[in-house]
């Protein structure tokens, strides 16, 4: 049986296993491996992102949105839909590889709204 997670250490240990398969991704690697020049900052960075949204009493201070609006940028406007659909694939994997229960279940939760939340906003932002 599988534990939920629980700690920093559990979402730790999603992010880097999930980055681990987007930075394999054909489709997805690209992005990210041309963009992020400091992936043990950035996995940390990533950590404290999904321990505030999961436990509610962590504070986090960076800016989610305007970071993918400048990487659409960069990349000529090019995330689409397909992109944040692979994304949240990856991600529902890699939490039933590992987890199990009710912040398992929420990460999902979390991730599908912020998936949607993010991709409307990139799209905004075009016309800007």
């Amino acid at each position: 049986m599988k534990k939920d997670i629980k700690t920093r250490e559990d979402v730790f240990l999603l992010v880097s296993s999930f980055y681990k398969k987007v930075r394999k991704d054909n489709v997805l690697g690209p992005f990210f491996n041309d963009t992020i020049k400091d992936w043990d900052a950035h996995l940390e960075n990533l950590t404290t992102f999904w321990e505030a949204n999961l436990f509610l009493k962590t504070k986090y201070l960076g800016n989610p949105l305007e970071a993918h609006a400048r990487v659409d940028k960069e990349r000529n406007n090019s995330i689409t839909e397909m992109h944040f659909g692979l994304w949240l694939n990856l991600w529902f994997e890699t939490i039933d590889e590992l987890f199990e229960g009710d912040y398992a279940q929420n990460a999902k939760q979390r991730a599908r709204k912020m998936g949607t939340f993010l991709y409307l906003k990139i799209f905004e932002a075009r016309g800007k």
